[in-house]
């Protein structure tokens, strides 16, 4: 987060980049949009566990298993090769990160040690923790420069005392630093993508920007495609206002197309069709 300067409020600052304005209103507009629909009156819990369930598909997707929906949705063994043992990742972690709300904002390093944990159980020696010098990062889909065991506990700890202390930044843009920052530092030896979307949605959920975390922008950043998921972050990793408001803005176009999912699926349920 190198434009975060040194003032008081860094990711407040961040909210007043240019288009950023304009992103956070976009997504509240889209985000107002589905908690409005009258299905979500009557059935949320059940929009809410279908976002769950086209969201954790989402971020397999980004990690490089892209499977069907209907795929994830009946299969029930997800032991069987690295494909599916990254979309189980997925679907443990979405189930997770409601149980986090609470400690989130007083531990997240706790939370992200969590997540990891459930990630990535087949390797014990080494989740929950940051990554020690010299130990080798599986995030194949990441290609940009690794930082040092060393950078990537400093920032880690710089990103926690921001959330404990709290502030006045828009939730997208939290959200946003929490996901880039996490992807950019890669501070557990795997599963760093998966565990920076569910550190996004938990931020976006624990705000109250989505409450019943019904807009999932897994969904919105599978849907952008990989190739713009990275684009967007190498300006977030580039530190520039350009780059840190087009990975925002990007974010945010993911948080709309999450709540035009659920949108359509509240459709879905009123006619009768699902």
């Amino acid at each position: 987060m190198s434009t975060a300067g040194a003032t008081a409020d860094p990711l407040a600052a961040l909210g007043a980049l240019p288009g950023v304005a304009e992103s956070v209103e976009s997504v509240r507009k889209s985000v107002d949009r589905v908690y409005g629909h009258r299905i979500m009156r009557r059935r949320s819990n059940a929009i809410t566990s279908e976002a769950a369930l086209r969201g954790a598909r989402g971020s397999a997707a980004l990690a490089g298993a892209d499977w069907a929906l209907e795929e994830v949705r009946r299969r029930t063994d997800f032991s069987g090769d690295d494909e599916a043992r990254t979309v189980g990742a997925a679907l443990r972690l979405t189930a997770e990160a409601g149980q986090l709300l609470s400690i989130w904002r007083q531990s997240p390093l706790r939370v992200l040690a969590r997540l990891h944990l459930v990630a990535a159980a087949d390797k014990a020696d080494q989740v929950g923790r940051p990554r020690q010098e010299g130990e080798a990062v599986d995030e194949p889909l990441v290609g940009l420069p690794l930082p040092s065991a060393a950078e990537a506990h400093g920032r880690l700890e710089g990103l926690a005392e921001l959330i404990i202390a709290g502030g006045t930044a828009p939730a997208l843009v939290t959200a946003a630093v929490v996901h880039g920052e996490l992807l950019a530092l890669r501070p557990f030896t795997s599963h760093n993508g998966l565990v920076a979307r569910t550190a996004e949605r938990i931020v976006l959920i624990g705000s109250g920007l989505d409450p019943k975390s019904v807009c999932a922008a897994e969904v919105g950043h599978a849907e952008l495609g990989r190739a713009a998921y990275l684009k967007a972050l190498d300006g977030y990793v580039s530190g520039t206002p350009q780059g840190m408001a087009a990975w925002i803005a990007h974010c945010g176009r993911a948080v709309e197309l999450g709540a035009r999912e659920s949108t359509a699926v509240c459709e879905a349920l009123q006619r009768g069709a699902a």
